[in-house]
């Protein structure tokens, strides 16, 4: 059984996704009284998108500005031996603990053992500690929560072998979770779909975005979220 999760110290470093999870984590941090001192994302540096979910850096960096608080890339190679992920990632934690006192590294995950325990082993070869503010928490409920907070998330990534591959690109609502079909995680918790938020009571203001193309690459359907501005 996991140990309880150890309160969040005063500055923490929250892995960021772009995704609805990472956003509402951040809410929770900052409920709890942490200051998160850094985004810390994995980029694909051929792609410059967020790893797994596509999202554009430009993305990410207008999602950093909203919420305030600064964003570290974590360049990877593409393609990324798990060797060379955690290599990359160690230097920029290690580089906070250095730079920013940072002892505590925050999760949006909810329930998936084998990915806490990995994260907690490479945290814990570092020197570092795991939180994870969402831990535990019924998948249907916390969706719920989130929409009714105002948190405006798009779908950007999704597997067509579990969700309809048109979903892709779509806003995550009440009518998307009652259209879910059984055994699909609400919050995509088993990989079934990744979102990317534009708006919510983590952020300073909304994020104009627009959609772009739909792409199907190495077994995932991905949806663009372009924003406005850099729109064509």
């Amino acid at each position: 059984m996991t140990p309880p999760d150890p309160p969040p110290t005063a500055r923490v470093v929250l892995s960021w996704s772009s995704g609805k999870d990472s956003a509402w984590t951040l809410q929770r941090l900052r409920a709890q009284g942490a200051e998160v001192v850094a985004l810390l994302s994995t980029v694909n540096q051929v792609f410059a998108r967020v790893a797994m979910h596509g999202t554009r850096t430009e993305l990410v960096q207008a999602q950093a500005r909203a919420a305030g608080v600064p964003l570290i890339k974590v360049l990877l190679p593409w393609p990324c031996p798990n060797e060379a992920y955690e290599a990359a990632l160690s230097e920029a934690l290690i580089a906070l603990l250095d730079t920013q006192g940072v002892t505590q590294v925050a999760f949006g995950d909810l329930f998936l053992e084998e990915v806490r325990a990995y994260r907690e082993r490479l945290l814990a070869s570092l020197g570092l500690q795991g939180v994870f503010p969402l831990w535990g928490m019924p998948s249907a409920p916390l969706a719920r929560e989130m929409l009714a907070a105002g948190v405006e998330a798009w779908i950007v990534c999704l597997d067509p072998k579990q969700l309809p591959s048109e979903w892709a690109g779509a806003r995550v609502d009440a009518r998307f979770l009652e259209r879910l079909p059984a055994g699909v995680d609400p919050c995509g918790e088993n990989g079934e779909f990744h979102t990317a938020v534009t708006a919510g009571p983590m952020f300073s203001t909304r994020i104009p975005v627009r959609a772009g193309e739909v792409v199907e690459r190495d077994g995932f359907v991905f949806a663009d979220l372009l924003l406005e501005e850099a729109a064509p």
